[in-house]
């Protein structure tokens, strides 16, 4: 067996569940590959993509594509997507062929809408998989014909049915995250073990709230920051990861660099250590940084989404029990004080994640894998 992974640097959220994949196929040294699916056309147009991405989430562009896609998918007509995902299905129908891959699995649509270009022209045979990495029933997949679709959570199984998947092809496995947010280290050793990576002296006895703003840092956190000092200064340490938005990360040093309660990250690989280091995490909703606190069991508010895929994963994880999701950036200073004084309402919200996590999704992935051998 011999499988390809197919991802798209449009968000990190892809990337990660490929990295998840292909970290468990390491582990058990199953010959693999990940590739950047536009990579294969050419470097620029990956990057390209990723630019015109990074500044649609930016403006109203993002939403109105994404409430369009929902109108235009079916699985009749097909999409201006999917006939631009199918220019480049030759050059990937020879990298799988020279390569001799027997299994692809896509992590994104654009490569799902190049597989199935190539299924339904009978160029392909090879088994090919779909992950799912947002909440959600996603604009195009009605136009997206491959074998297996791994969804998140069997609440989802009617919403893509209805889209015309058929159900013997959905899998409600889950969203594939490094194994590192299923394991848990006490909170005090976590928080030393911080206090050395950061250098930097931080009260062990504080609230600590983690304030995630995505792999490209978005949401309003300088006014999060500055309202949590206001009404609760003396209670809180508050750690902002501002990822690979250096702007942010300068904006908010020139604020908040001199607070002794405010520690500024900008990217770093410590998530997993700061997230049992910390009391409460406040997070944009995106699908994999959700899926990797609900894992890791911190109480977590979601702040303002990036409309479209992110409002969906707010609804889910608030609909169930796992986070508290609100715009009202009072409310969710609120709840996280809540989520510290209420045993009952902080326990609830970590049963509901445990209940809901998938620790054998990357298990399940390869065992059907090998079963389609």
């Amino acid at each position: 067996m011999k499988i390809l992974i197919l991802s798209c640097s449009t968000g990190e959220g892809h990337n990660s569940a490929a990295h998840a994949l292909e970290e468990y196929f390491v582990a058990r040294e199953i010959d693999h590959q990940m590739v950047d699916t536009l990579s294969l056309v050419h470097p620029s147009v990956s990057q390209k993509a990723s630019d015109l991405y990074l500044f649609s989430t930016r403006t109203a562009m993002f939403k109105l594509l994404y409430n369009a896609g929902g109108l235009v998918s079916n699985s009749k007509i097909k999409s201006p997507v999917f006939f631009a995902n199918k220019l480049y299905g030759d050059k990937l129908l020879a990298y799988i062929k020279d390569n001799k891959f027997d299994t692809i699995i896509c992590t994104h649509l654009f490569p799902a809408e190049a597989m199935t270009a190539l299924k339904k022209s009978g160029s392909i045979h090879e088994t090919c998989l779909f992950v799912m990495t947002d909440y959600t029933c996603i604009p195009f997949i009605a136009e997206t014909r491959v074998d297996y679709y791994v969804i998140p959570h069997e609440h989802f199984i009617e919403e893509f049915a209805q889209k015309g998947i058929p159900r013997e092809k959905l899998l409600p496995y889950g969203i594939p995250i490094k194994h590192t947010f299923y394991e848990q280290q006490s909170k005090e050793y976590a928080r030393i073990a911080c206090k050395k990576n950061i250098e930097k002296e931080i009260d062990e006895q504080k609230k600590w709230f983690l304030i995630m703003s995505g792999s490209m840092g978005f949401g309003n956190v300088k006014e999060l920051v500055k309202r949590l000092l206001t009404s609760h200064a003396d209670e809180v340490e508050v750690l902002l990861v501002c990822g690979n938005n250096t702007k942010l990360q300068q904006t908010l040093q020139k604020e908040f660099g001199e607070n002794k309660n405010i520690t500024i990250l900008g990217f770093t690989d410590k998530i997993s250590l700061l997230m049992d280091a910390c009391d409460v995490l406040f997070t944009k909703p995106g699908g994999l940084s959700s899926t990797e606190a609900a894992a890791k069991n911190i109480p977590m508010i979601h702040t303002a989404p990036i409309p479209g895929c992110e409002t969906r994963n707010a609804e889910f994880f608030h609909y169930h029990g796992m986070s508290y999701s609100s715009k009202d950036i009072d409310e969710q200073i609120r709840q996280a004080m809540r989520l510290c004084t209420d045993t009952t309402y902080r326990h609830k919200m970590m049963l509901s994640q445990k209940i809901n996590s998938h620790p054998d999704v990357c298990s399940q992935i390869l065992k059907l894998c090998q079963k389609n051998q």
